[in-house]
This record gives structure tokens, sequence and C-alpha cells, in this order.
């Protein structure tokens, strides 16, 4: 990229402080250095961390009187609108995984709740998302699994999300539709792409970095995967998984690290902070689209020839965890360095995470919450 902009005479700068699993005070020296340049566009070339901290300082460098909170997600945030033009984004994403090249998210920890938030706004999509697998030949092995699982769990909880036209209240304004839709027939094409992919080329595409044509189809199903969530929404996979990002780097001493990921800092990789619960998770949800699950479990390779309908959740349950073990994923949220003793601490990040508790296929209690995280202390 830098070689095509200098032999374009297109002047640029770098910015190389991004921080992997961005925060507010990441994405704030980042808006600061952007405001200072008064850049004619941005290109971000990286993982989700490095599109998102685009999309964060594209969005408050051309609103510069906006204050932080204005657009972070309520109720941690404000939640206003965004009523301003951006500066074209292109991204370039050298990760399979978050598809924060076809989205209107960016992602961050709120460090003072030791959580995980975001903003969720269709202006934040980048003009141009550039989709070459080639970009993905150096990610280590934990990075291809744990962006992977991502991949999984978007189509996954956007296939099973709560149906857009059972969400309520419904806007006045096509304007003030959420980012977030809930299921529906345009994003389930996407979901279903996605899914079968992961069944054929995931385990590939881990095991065998020199497999191309695996790691193109996970690329792809990244994109793809990133479409239907952009427009349906994600629900208790990722919110679960806020604070365990957020608590991760201080349940244990030094905090949690994982090969392959930078060393500067403790963090629980985003794609493993969502998968670890999605067992126990798509337990919970089944009973509410038994039929949506079932279906879910069959593109990830299950044959539910002679499954019931009754037993749908634990179906998809079984093939995740599968999936989970074939990929050496940690068993558990106390592999991480958690234990019953932080359960509440995790149940009070989730509980305004309601963006994305609201598209679960059902309601969750308080104790419905604690009882998913206490269930998924071991994973197999």
């Amino acid at each position: 990229v830098a070689d095509s902009l200098a032999s374009n005479s297109v002047p640029f700068d770098v910015y190389p402080d991004v921080r992997v699993e961005p925060t507010d005070s990441s994405f704030k020296a980042a808006i600061k250095a952007a405001g200072a340049a008064n850049y004619d566009a941005f290109i971000a070339v990286g993982g989700g961390s490095v599109i998102d901290t685009a999309k964060a300082a594209n969005l408050y460098v051309t609103n510069p009187k906006a204050d932080f909170l204005d657009y972070v997600n309520a109720p941690i945030g404000r939640g206003l609108p965004v009523t301003h033009e951006l500066k074209p984004l292109i991204a370039v994403p050298t990760t399979s995984g978050t598809g924060s090249e076809t989205t209107g998210v960016a992602v961050f920890d709120l460090e003072s709740m030791h959580a995980k938030t975001g903003i969720a706004n269709r202006a934040l999509r980048p003009t141009l998302g550039l989709i070459d697998p080639d970009h993905t030949a150096s990610m280590p092995n934990r990075v291809s699994a744990y962006s992977g699982f991502d991949v999984v769990c978007h189509a996954l909880e956007s296939f099973t999300a709560l149906p857009f036209d059972q969400r309520t209240p419904r806007p006045i304004d096509p304007k003030l539709r959420p980012a977030y839709q809930g299921s529906n027939p345009i994003s389930d094409v996407w979901c279903r792409w996605a899914l079968d992919a992961s069944a054929r080329y995931f385990r590939r595409a881990v095991r065998n970095p020199s497999d191309s044509e695996a790691r193109s189809a996970m690329h792809l199903a990244a994109c793809m995967a990133g479409v239907g969530f952009g427009n349906a929404g994600v629900h208790l996979c990722h919110g679960l998984s806020y604070p365990i990002s957020g608590l991760g780097t201080s349940v244990s001493s030094g905090g949690y690290r994982s090969e392959g990921y930078s060393d500067q800092h403790a963090l629980i990789p985003h794609g493993l902070s969502v998968v670890i619960t999605a067992p126990k998770v798509f337990e919970f949800t089944g009973a509410a689209s038994p039929d949506r699950h079932l279906e879910a479990a069959r593109l990830l390779g299950a044959d539910v020839t002679w499954k019931k309908r009754e037993d749908a959740g634990k179906v998809l349950s079984d093939q995740v965890r599968q999936l989970m073990h074939d990929l050496d994923v940690p068993d558990g949220l106390q592999a991480l360095g958690f234990d019953a003793s932080h359960i509440d601490s995790l149940v009070e990040g989730v509980l305004p995470q309601q963006r994305l508790r609201s598209i679960a296929p059902c309601p969750q209690t308080r104790d419905d919450i604690a009882g998913i995280y206490q269930a998924s202390m071991r994973a197999y």
C-alpha cells in the first residue's frame, strides 16, 4: 500500500500506535493524531482493531465538537445519530474474522468499566473494502483460529437473532432504524454461505496456512458474515464476551496472554472471548427458534436427520463444541483465569449491552446470564 501511494505521488502518514483490542484511550490517541493533520482520506490495513480505530478517527475528526460519548452506544454513551459527512475510508483486512470492512461498527474496551462497548452507525461503514486472501498469509495459528471463530459466531448469532418483524418499538422514520435489524431473508443468505464455508474450510485454514483454497474461502466468509451481522446483528455470544475481554486483563497474575498476539499487554483475543460461551448460549436460545438452530447445526456439518426440535440447542452446542475442541480452544473460562468469584462482575458487564441483548431470540434474566457463565467455566 505504501509503495502504491508513493509511486503515485500521494502524500501519506502511517499511524503505528493502534492497540490490539482497542480501548477508549487508544481511540482518543488516534483521533488526536488524525485531527492534527487534516487528512483527505483514511486507509486501514490490518485486522479489526486497525479498521475500527480508523473508523473512530474518521468519525470524530469530521465532527471535532463532539464529545467522545456522544456516539457511543446507549446506555453507556448517548447513542446520537451521525448526521455529518465522513471522509473516504478504504479498509484492507489482513485477518479473516471481524468483517469490519463491511460494517458500521467500531468496538473498544471502555477502561473505566472493564467492558467492551462500541459505536454503531451506517455512516462508519468503509467506502471500499479490498478483500485479498494473500493479505492473510502471515497470520499466526492462534490468530487464524480465533478470528475464524468470530466468523462462525457472527453467522450463528445473526442467523438465530430475533426476526426483524418481531423487533419493537418500530422507528417512526426509516432513517432511525437501528444498525442491527434482527434476522431477515437478506442477512440469512450471507450467514448460510459463511456457515457452509466455515464447515468445509475452517479446520483446513488453521491447520495448513499454505492451503490457499481454504484461506481464500475463510477470508471471503469473514466478509460474508460481516455483511450478515452488519444487517441482522449479533446477540449473546458477543454480549457476554465484552466483560470477558474487559476483565481478562486482570483476573489472573499478569492477565491472560495468547500465543501469536502482541505481548505488550494482556488480552483475551476477541474471537476467543466470543466462542468460549457459545455452546451454552445456544443451549439457552435453542428453544426460542429450534428450526433455525437445527439448520445452523446442519450448515456447520451436523447430521440432523433424526434430531428432535426440543434438542435443537444441544445439537448446535455440540457442533460448536466439537469445532472448538478440534482447533484447540482452551477448556472454558477457567482456562482463561476466571472462577465463580468473577461471575457477578461478568454479569454486571453484560446488563448494559441492550443493543445486543435485545436481538437475542429470547429474553434473559440476571440469573440466566449468570448460569451461562457458570456453565461455561469448562467447555469439554
